[in-house]
């Protein structure tokens, strides 16, 4: 959830839009396709949907999380274009609680595609395309021009019968940052609404093939880093306030490495296509290299930095960041099993955050950045650390948490994000469709059953909050927002894959064979 915000008033708006993609693009006939399956999901789809559906009793939540959904819809002129964040009448704070998020809309997408339901989805995506082409500043600065907004609202004119959409592109955010990670998921989801619909017409569009040109050139463009992964700034994604996640954070870099892929899908092959397809191209095989060597870690791996020497020059160099192994925390010697890896947090010159990040180690399974052995790895550590990960609410949404002096340091003192509670260790029921999807992928769905019934124990008597606070996450966030739609939205998407495992072809990218992993260290980071 983004920061709470300055008032509307200061951000800009525009009353009359041109609805060329809202009404043009909607009446162009949808082309129905044979969607081509992988190995893996024609195995799920040969099963009959109806022996499917009828072997799971619908959980009474269900019904409610689809009223509630239904109930946080928001309509442009007439058209659903997205779900507010939160529909809580009990606060007396709105804040920007009543906003579309891009990021928050994006399980709410993914429930109306596997619903039958896909208006809304493109709807959406035609209209954050058109917001896309605004001009953005802060103060006297002007933002890239394929910056995605991070959120949008509707205003109601009941005298002028007008519509307004006022759009926030990060300049009204506490910080001011802009959502790296809004692009992303925007491409995300248009891939996810083709695979679903096998409406090709909507990507293959002018105004979209630009849409993702655009995206493409914040991200391929040249400059001073020696890195494939993408430079940041804290509070740029999901962990939106200052949490210590700048420099090259994991869920940046898998939501870039899944972002490439689903681009390559859909870019046309013409002159302007062939251009950004060569470099997502390059750019892939560094990434894939880079992350599946200096991120990952395992009970190995941790072993080797703790033998690491300091100071090394050439190219030679065996500690090629410099990490110092003193550096290495004491909880993660105690926290790695035998069995099981993870990516962590961030790696950079002298700097290494051994933090797990669930966003970005689930999308690394979905997007094929993690091997099939770093997958099935990743899936083995949440067994092991299981009370860690999960405890009594699915799913932390980093651990551990920070505390103390290094909280005062790393927060600058953050009321909000204490120890244990909201982006420091707390639990997150969103991110229950993720687990559950990577759960599927890599053939361990008990363990999607079991967050799932954590779940249902508990979110729906407490009235769908945002997030949970505690070590255990057993008590609803202090500052939490009941009928967060993305909650109810995760629950909904969950139950839904684990009911019919193809739905997740819409939100899963097979392994590329062409981008081999790399099963063991370069001959520069062997003794």
């Amino acid at each position: 959830m983004e920061c709470p915000k300055e008032p509307l008033e200061s951000q800009c708006s525009l009353s009359e839009m041109d609805d060329f993609d809202l009404t043009r693009a909607l009446d162009k006939p949808r082309l129905k396709i044979e969607m081509k399956r992988s190995f893996d999901e024609r195995s799920f789809v040969d099963t009959p949907l109806s022996y499917v559906r009828n072997s799971f009793e619908p959980h009474p939540m269900v019904a409610e999380a689809w009223e509630a959904l239904r109930r946080s819809m928001v309509f442009f002129r007439g058209q659903p274009v997205g779900t507010i964040a939160a529909y809580d009448h009990a606060s007396e704070e709105v804040l920007n609680y009543d906003q579309v998020f891009v990021r928050d809309f994006v399980p709410s997408a993914l429930a109306f595609l596997m619903n039958g339901e896909p208006d809304i989805v493109k709807n959406f995506l035609l209209k954050t395309l058109q917001l896309q082409g605004w001009e953005k500043r802060v103060d006297r600065f002007k933002l890239g021009e394929g910056v995605m907004p991070a959120s949008f609202k509707v205003l109601h004119d009941p005298v002028r019968k007008t519509d307004t959409i006022v759009a926030d592109f990060g300049e009204s955010a506490i910080g001011r940052v802009a959502p790296v990670d809004s692009g992303f998921w925007w491409i995300i989801l248009l891939r996810a609404y083709t695979k679903s619909t096998g409406d090709l017409t909507l990507s293959e569009t002018p105004e979209c093939q630009r849409g993702i040109r655009l995206i493409l050139s914040l991200c391929l463009s040249e400059g001073f880093d020696t890195f494939p992964t993408l430079l940041c700034a804290d509070g740029c994604s999901m962990v939106d306030r200052r949490m210590g996640v700048y420099g090259y954070p994991i869920e940046i870099q898998a939501l870039f490495f899944m972002a490439l892929r689903s681009a390559l899908s859909m870019l046309k092959h013409d002159e302007e296509g062939r251009e950004f397809i060569e470099k997502i191209v390059k750019r892939l095989h560094a990434l894939s290299f880079h992350m599946r060597n200096y991120f990952w870690l395992d009970f190995q791996q941790l072993n080797d930095i703790y033998r690491y020497k300091t100071e090394e020059y050439s190219h030679t160099a065996v500690n090629k960041f410099n990490v110092m192994p003193d550096s290495i925390p004491d909880w993660v010697f105690d926290f790695m099993p035998l069995r099981g890896g993870y990516f962590v947090g961030n790696v950079s010159p002298a700097r290494m955050d051994f933090r797990w990040f669930s966003l970005g180690n689930c999308v690394a399974i979905l997007s094929s950045l993690a091997t099939p052995d770093q997958s099935m790895a990743i899936m083995d550590l949440l067994e092991h650390r299981w009370e860690e990960l999960v405890g009594e609410m699915p799913l932390k949404i980093c651990y551990p948490c920070i505390e103390s002096h290094e909280w005062r340091i790393v927060t600058g003192c953050d009321p909000k994000n204490t120890r244990w509670s909201y982006h420091n260790g707390g639990s997150w029921p969103v991110l229950l469709w993720m687990l559950t999807a990577a759960c599927i992928k890599t053939g361990r769905p008990q363990i999607a059953r079991r967050a799932i019934d954590l779940i249902e124990s508990r979110l729906h008597r407490d009235c769908w909050p945002e997030y949970y606070d505690g070590k255990l996450g057993r008590y609803v966030g202090k500052q939490a927002r009941k009928y967060q739609t993305w909650s109810i939205a995760g629950y909904l998407v969950a139950k839904m894959m684990l009911e019919d495992p193809s739905h997740i072809g819409m939100i899963s990218l097979e392994e590329d064979k062409q981008m081999k992993p790399v099963l063991k260290r370069s001959a520069s980071w062997t003794c």
